[in-house]
């Protein structure tokens, strides 16, 4: 049996690793464009709907049900095509791949995310990010939800968790406590959400952007464990 990791970096994806805002802009400026503006908002208000109901944003699924309120527009069967093929690659952070590339040196680095079947793990893949985590990649519906899986999966003296909605660092932090330490990335409208922020207890450390968990003076490194430990 392989020796258990001291630490494994639980990673999110999007507007983590992944501009995701950005990918959620190009969709409605495609929809608009493509289908005009009363497709476009009727799609995104099934998506909301289904959004705030099933607790991720299910880009297919809305598709589908939309495609079933209007099964005559043939435009529709190449919506798909769009969302599939989009160049994920083009999404990543700088230094995205880097940050795991280091984390790596350090510990066991693990993607996990929410998300469908389907075009959650599409866009891990399109993206780079899972060749990046050597294939350790995990996609839930309510990942902090499934903290024993995650161990059980993942066993590991200490945890970091890095993303960038501070209600899931702090589920992690109140169910982990001294065993784990949370890293908000400042990326995304989730991160700067000054009532979301307000909400919950501080995470560990905050960052700008995730590439300055490689700066040498990355505050990271003094907190314990990292302090009480050398690394290559």
């Amino acid at each position: 049996m392989p020796p258990r990791p001291g630490i494994v970096f639980l990673i999110d994806v999007d507007n983590t690793l992944l501009d995701n805002d950005r990918l959620q802009s190009d969709l409605a400026r495609h929809l608009d464009e493509e289908y005009g503006p009363p497709a476009r908002e009727r799609y995104w208000t099934i998506l909301t709907e289904r959004w705030s109901r099933i607790g991720y944003a299910d880009y297919l699924g809305a598709l589908q049900i939309y495609r079933e309120e209007d099964l005559h527009d043939p435009r529709l069967l190449r919506m798909s095509s769009w969302m599939v093929d989009y160049p994920f690659h083009t999404l990543l952070h700088p230094q995205a791949l880097e940050v795991i590339a280091a984390l790596r040196r350090r510990g066991e680095p693990v993607i996990l995310s929410d998300g469908d079947a389907v075009f959650q793990p599409r866009k891990i893949e399109r993206s780079g990010l899972w060749e990046a985590a050597d294939g350790q990649v995990l996609v839930y519906i309510h990942k902090e939800q499934m903290l024993s899986d995650i161990e059980e999966r993942y066993p590991a003296d200490h945890y970091v968790v890095i993303d960038d909605k501070i209600r899931i660092l702090t589920a992690f932090k109140s169910a982990w406590r001294e065993r784990v330490t949370t890293i908000l990335p400042r990326q995304g409208h989730y991160a700067v959400d000054p009532s979301l922020l307000a909400s919950c207890p501080p995470p560990d450390l905050s960052v700008d952007h995730i590439a300055d968990l490689l700066a040498p003076d990355c505050p990271l490194f003094a907190i314990p464990p990292f302090s009480e430990r050398s690394f290559p």
